[in-house]
């Protein structure tokens, strides 16, 4: 599998951007997670039919500094799950498909402590599977247990800008490669993607406008693009100090309607977060 499926993080993380094999670095995150139902207010439950590791082994992790690789990731093959210098609270947000910041309450150890986890599975399972059962091992060796909630807030709605998108169609969808993978700066090359994971991927980019992306584009396959523009992070800078290649990239709302032909249009609709109501350090191997 691609090498992009260990992409790390070489600093401590705020708000991170985040892609189901994960990457981390300093302008994004990106994993491949499941999606889960959302309610006005439920208790988050484990999977179903007891999906769970065989084998799992947890250990704190000692590395130490702001340049440490962190990562997480399935295993090539599909039969298990790894960590790297990784702390729970990122964890959570990752399997639940949620910003850090919607991943609430919980004690100061699971953004300060970092762990390494290996997880084996009984045999070849699908990406969704092997995340299900990530979810299961953060409830069973971490006693982890959540409710969550949905509030009317700010957010971003995905829609088709004008008769059809210019996205291509690919049935195939991803199979076990990452949907949405960085090729350059402000540049992305998506395959086989859906728009329930573009629109969690779009969220990441535009973190700072801590608006969800909600998908009301009517598009129910899976889809192929590129997608090139100016990162929010260099509004700041002088246009004359970017390299040239940037200079006259459009934003990501304008490259969306002139590469994608979808928009984002603001609005307000249901935001969930996931409330942390017991969290313990993981139990022994």
């Amino acid at each position: 599998m691609a090498c992009f499926e260990a992409e790390k993080l070489r600093h401590t993380y705020k708000e991170l951007n985040v892609i189901d094999i994960y990457r981390l670095s300093r302008s994004m995150l990106l994993g491949l997670v499941g999606l889960m139902p959302m309610c006005a207010h439920c208790q988050v439950q484990g999977t179903q039919g007891n999906v769970a590791f065989e084998v799992s082994t947890i250990k704190p992790s000692h590395a130490e500094g702001d340049s440490v690789d962190r990562m997480i990731k399935p295993l090539p093959g599909g039969n298990g799950y790894m960590a790297r210098n990784f702390p729970v609270r990122l964890m959570i947000a990752l399997m639940y498909k949620v910003p850090v910041r919607q991943v609430q309450g919980g004690p100061k150890w699971l953004d300060e402590e970092y762990f390494d986890i290996d997880a084996h599975a009984d045999g070849v399972h699908s990406k969704e599977d092997l995340q299900a059962m990530f979810r299961s091992l953060l409830m069973d060796r971490f006693g982890l247990q959540m409710h969550k909630v949905s509030h009317e807030g700010k957010v971003f709605n995905l829609q088709v800008d004008g008769a059809a998108s210019k996205m291509h169609d690919n049935p195939a969808g991803p199979g076990m490669n990452i949907p949405v993978v960085p090729v350059g700066v402000g540049q992305f090359r998506g395959q086989g993607v859906s728009m329930a994971y573009f629109c969690w991927f779009l969220g990441q980019q535009i973190q700072d406008k801590e608006r969800p992306v909600i998908d009301e584009t009517g598009l129910t396959g899976t889809y192929d693009f590129k997608l090139s523009f100016l990162p929010d992070s260099t509004e700041a800078v002088d246009p004359e100090a970017l390299p040239p290649e940037l200079r006259n990239r459009p934003s990501l709302f304008a490259a969306l309607q002139e590469q994608l032909g979808l928009r984002l249009v603001a609005g307000t609709g249901p935001v969930p977060y996931f409330i942390i109501d017991h969290v313990e350090r993981p139990s022994p191997n």
